[in-house]
């Protein structure tokens, strides 16, 4: 144990008690005979076995336990993200990916951090190398951060804000303005404001656009997840407008 514990470089700690010392804790955990190994996850205890195993067995015995390289990694990221240290926290994340570069969630994390920087274009680049098996599939977090880029992509070739909120005062059918004060909305990160005029796109033609305006209410519900107030307000308006 103490040589994959080395060979594990900080993967997991091992902790020896002995229990003739401790009489409470083999009681506490039922312990008959030793070696008795109980694995222990964030302070709960996962798996255990008795007895000696071969090299091999107790490799994959750790392995389902603790995170791998690149994990490990991406949870130190998110620790010095929030800490603050945003340049070292994307190294971490950079650092995950050169260790497994198929490593979507961490690319995912990357991405969303970037556009939180406004680096909009290397946030661009990354979705460039996200596999088939996110960007093909139903992943909601991938098409909320989809939104983003598209919005961010679009958002400096539309009128500004004061302007489109001129054409939808002059015409509040204008439908193509209202979605695109929306993905202004969404670029700038002001999501009440832009799930005000997807609704309005709803409530006035469902059709619009193949339904664009639900279907972008529901990424901009998954990029606003940590406002779970503002989300849960609008699922209820947006389910009074279909029903």
């Amino acid at each position: 144990m103490e040589k994959i514990e080395r060979e594990y470089g900080g993967r997991f700690k091992l902790a020896k008690v002995n229990f003739d010392d401790s009489p409470e804790l083999a009681q506490h955990f039922g312990i008959r005979s030793i070696p008795h190994v109980i694995a222990f996850v964030d302070g709960r205890p996962v798996d255990q076995f008795v007895g000696v195993l071969p090299e091999g067995q107790l490799r994959r015995f750790i392995d389902q336990l603790v995170p791998d390289a690149a994990e490990t990694e991406r949870r130190a990221a998110h620790a010095l993200r929030a800490q603050g240290r945003t340049d070292e926290a994307l190294g971490r994340l950079r650092t995950a990916l050169a260790l497994d570069p198929g490593f979507d969630e961490a690319r995912l994390d990357l991405i969303e951090w970037l556009l939180d920087d406004d680096r909009f274009d290397d946030a661009r680049a990354e979705a460039e190398f996200l596999s088939p098996r996110t960007t093909q599939g139903i992943d909601a977090r991938y098409n909320a951060l989809k939104t983003r880029l598209d919005a961010a992509a679009v958002a400096t070739e539309l009128p500004d804000t004061s302007a489109l909120e001129a054409r939808i005062a002059n015409d509040p059918g204008d439908l193509e303005a209202r979605f695109d004060l929306a993905s202004q909305w969404i670029a700038a990160r002001h999501y009440a404001g832009a799930l005000e005029q997807l609704l309005e796109i709803v409530k006035r033609d469902r059709s619009f656009r193949d339904d664009i305006g639900r279907k972008t209410m529901l990424s901009v519900f998954d990029l606003a997840s940590g406002q779970p107030h503002l989300v849960s307000q609008w699922r209820r308006k947006l389910s009074s407008a279909l029903f």
